[in-house]
């Protein structure tokens, strides 16, 4: 299998390969593709050659055939709505929209342009997974469940922690990864403490209030924030000498464990509709597709850092161990 740097080098090779004659045109001849996302360029860059590398596949050649407009949020969501409008005013004949501020601040701003999903929760965007109505469509994946998943593995790596603290950021207002964990921590007979961060000038405090209140762990949302702050929340756990998890890209970053989808293979499902629309199909009769490829990473160098030994049961599980 190719390599994350060799993936990458790849990537600068170029884009998008043969002609449609059945492309539906934009005024300019090439139709337009908008690429909307909260993180940074560096952060989704991978994400992006995914969907681009696919469109590849499907026989398109990015100048001639077809042009991406990437836009970037940076990790600041307040930005999501101009960016979104940008490629609105572009005329572009799709958006595709990576991750869940990016989906909703492309469907405020367009009810015409079809918009192509990924998203941790499809669930209020469109009115059913199998016939989504309306303009948009794309690929899913239940945040709520990795969530609670998390915390149990962390239980698991560590079955002698009681109290786990949550870092979450208060300008995502999504509840259901919440309930969810708290679910999980009732059950684990955990005791589940929030600490809101707004930033990362605000993560060195965030870690010393939690290591005064006894937390033995520390689980992080599935936000855009976190994600891009991934290394230096990591960096912190080790200091502290907690173990954590979070997203897969967590663990790659220096946290002991990261669990989610393989949101490369949704990005390269997302240019399978992306295909089909610019060949004329409405996006709400493309149903919406859910994932079905889990990750389990496991950063064996963090457990060392920490003092920690992982369990070989869990070991064995991980699709990957960052040795």
């Amino acid at each position: 299998m190719m390599n994350r740097r060799r993936f990458m080098r790849a990537a600068a090779g170029g884009l998008l390969a043969a002609p449609l004659a059945t492309l539906a045109q934009q005024p300019s001849g090439v139709p337009r593709i908008g690429f909307l996302a909260s993180e940074s360029a560096s952060n989704q860059a991978q994400r992006l050659e995914a969907l681009r590398a696919r469109l590849r596949e499907l026989g398109y050649i990015e100048g001639k055939t077809l042009v991406i407009e990437a836009r970037w949020a940076e990790g600041k969501y307040d930005r999501l709505a101009a960016l979104a409008a940008e490629l609105v005013n572009l005329d572009v004949a799709a958006i595709v929209a990576s991750g869940a501020k990016a989906t909703d601040a492309a469907k405020k701003a367009t009810s015409a342009i079809p918009i192509v999903m990924e998203t941790g929760d499809a669930q209020g965007i469109v009115v059913d997974l199998a016939r989504p109505e309306g303009n948009i469509t794309g690929w899913t994946f239940f945040s709520a469940e990795f969530a609670a998943k998390r915390l149990e593995l962390l239980k698991e790596c560590m079955p002698l922690i009681r109290q786990v603290a949550y870092l979450v950021n208060p300008a995502d207002p999504s509840s259901g990864p919440r309930r969810a964990a708290q679910a999980a921590a009732d059950a684990l007979k955990l005791t589940l403490r929030a600490f809101e961060v707004s930033g990362p000038k605000e993560f060195g405090s965030t870690f010393a209030a939690l290591k005064q209140s006894n937390c033995d762990a520390v689980l992080i949302q599935g936000d855009t924030m976190f994600a891009v702050n991934g290394k230096a929340i990591a960096d912190l756990a080790i200091e502290y000498r907690l173990p954590s998890a979070g997203l897969i890209e967590f663990a790659d970053a220096g946290g002991l464990i990261g669990n989610g989808v393989d949101l490369i293979e949704g990005h390269r499902r997302l240019a399978v509709y992306v295909d089909k629309i610019l060949r004329g199909a409405k996006p709400g009769d493309l149903p919406v597709e859910r994932a079905t490829k889990f990750e389990l990473v496991i950063n064996a160098r963090t457990a060392k850092a920490i003092g920690t030994t992982v369990p070989q049961s869990l070991l064995l599980r991980a699709n990957r161990v960052i040795e």
